[in-house]
């Protein structure tokens, strides 16, 4: 049974998206996080999938739509969290975040697709990886890896690699972090949730559209 595993914060200002303050307020960082995973989801859905899943730290909110099991992240660092996540998958399983809106349905399928490989990793533009995908689930993979690091994401591929996986890479995205993050990603999925948000606040005064910066 294949698994598109989604690891995600409920959209609480303060709490998500704090490197997007200032130029954005809490609140408005909320919001945009809120774009993003609405779009997240979306997409997944769209996927081909038999199971989807939602790993989340908080409660659900009206931005959850139906088709998923929603599972509690559980306690510990980054890579505890991922590791738990993944154990409550036993078939081929796809894990991303909430942070590349700009993911489409035939790139998780890709993600899906293990072929002749083990493992599928996306890298993400800050050194980190919007994307894990394992053939058989092993938690331990992910179990003591430094997570929000620039080493992050070559920590976590050569990993793969001393346990012997075979690994086909995804294409490399951009995660939102930062504004000037915010107002890429918004540039390339310009139909998303996220970009409307994103453009909305910039209408509003928030941020220069033109430098993703204040404004």
């Amino acid at each position: 049974m294949s698994t598109l595993l989604v690891i995600a914060k409920e959209p609480v200002a303060g709490r998500v998206k704090t490197r997007l303050t200032p130029p954005f307020s809490p609140e408005q960082a909320a919001r945009l996080a809120e774009a993003a995973l609405a779009d997240t989801l979306a997409t997944v859905l769209a996927a081909p999938a038999d199971r989807r899943v939602l790993a989340l730290a908080g409660r659900p909110g009206a931005w959850l739509p139906e088709g998923f099991e929603v599972v509690a992240q559980s306690q510990g660092g980054l890579d505890e969290r991922l590791a738990t996540a993944f154990a409550c998958c036993t078939g081929p399983t796809l894990l991303i975040g909430m942070d590349t809106p700009q993911v489409t349905a035939e790139l998780l399928g890709a993600g899906l697709d293990f072929g002749d490989c083990q493992a599928r990793f996306g890298p993400a533009e800050d050194g980190g990886f919007w994307a894990l995908g394992l053939a058989a689930p092993d938690p331990g993979l992910l179990r003591g890896v430094p997570m929000s690091v620039p080493e992050t994401g070559a920590e976590q591929r050569r990993r793969l690699a001393e346990a012997g996986l075979r690994i086909r890479d995804l294409p490399r995205l951009r995660d939102v972090d930062t504004a000037t993050d915010a107002r890429a990603v918004a540039e390339a999925a310009p139909g998303s949730r996220f970009a409307a948000r994103y453009r909305a606040l910039c209408s509003a005064g928030a941020v220069d559209a033109t430098r993703g910066d204040a404004g």
